[in-house]
């Protein structure tokens, strides 16, 4: 059986029927990308880079080598939200002196006039040795978004481990915890409220898999496949 690849939100998994292998350091140049931490690595070395800007180089990444159109790159940066197209050269420019790329010679982004911006650098995947469990992850519209074991924060601060952009969701809204094949999600007195399954919740709530999660107007589905009787499509 030849293995797939399919995208994860700046993640990458190759399935076969032996292995699932999960691909979460991207590097490039002298750079890590690395998506499970969201750092971006010049050897031990962090180069700070603000949410955005990580954001539209990990978009860069995976939709390498194809040139995206600025209007595409605002839609999926600021969903929902309109913002000044000025916005986006000053995030290209920010990742340009953090990487320390040419606008004129470029290593790693370059600019298509009058279109928009597309990675040009070769990118070597990193993949994790050996087997490993699918976890569990929130689906947002096309976005999945990877949960890790213990507590997972949801809301509009750029610190959390689910960061939703959006006016109607609080900066720290509710988290998820996971223990095993145990989840729970709670509510942390936001302003517009956390439901479950249609319901709002006043306290933790055990998670199934594919129940409807909507923190504020933010609706998010929750996957843990591996639990017994789940199913998932791979491809």
């Amino acid at each position: 059986m030849e293995a797939v690849v399919a995208p994860v939100l700046g993640m990458r998994w190759a399935f076969d029927e032996f292995s699932v292998e999960r691909i979460v350091r991207l590097g490039f140049g002298d750079l890590v990308l690395d998506i499970s931490t969201r750092q971006l690595l010049r050897g031990s070395e962090e180069l700070r880079l603000s949410p955005k800007a990580f954001e539209l180089l990990r978009l860069l990444i995976d939709e390498r080598p194809r040139a995206m159109a600025k209007n595409e790159l605002i839609e999926r940066l600021w969903p929902d939200t309109y913002v000044a197209e000025a916005n986006l050269p000053s995030l290209v420019a920010e990742i340009r002196e953090v990487t320390g790329d040419d606008a004129e010679e470029p290593r790693f982004i370059r600019t298509i006039r009058r279109f928009g911006y597309a990675f040009c650098a070769t990118v070597t995947d990193d993949a994790a040795a050996g087997a490993a469990p699918l976890g569990s992850w929130l689906m947002c519209g096309a976005r999945q978004i990877r949960l890790s074991e213990g507590e997972n924060i949801i809301g509009r601060e750029p610190e959390a481990a689910v960061w939703l952009d959006f006016s109607a969701v609080s900066r720290r809204h509710a988290r998820i915890v996971l223990s095993g094949d145990r989840a729970t999600v709670e509510d942390l007195g936001s302003k517009n409220g956390t439901q479950v399954r249609g319901e709002r919740i006043t306290g933790a709530v055990e998670l199934e898999d594919g129940d409807e999660i909507r923190i504020g107007s933010v609706v998010l589905n929750f996957r843990m496949p591996g639990r017994p009787g789940s199913t998932v499509s791979l491809v």
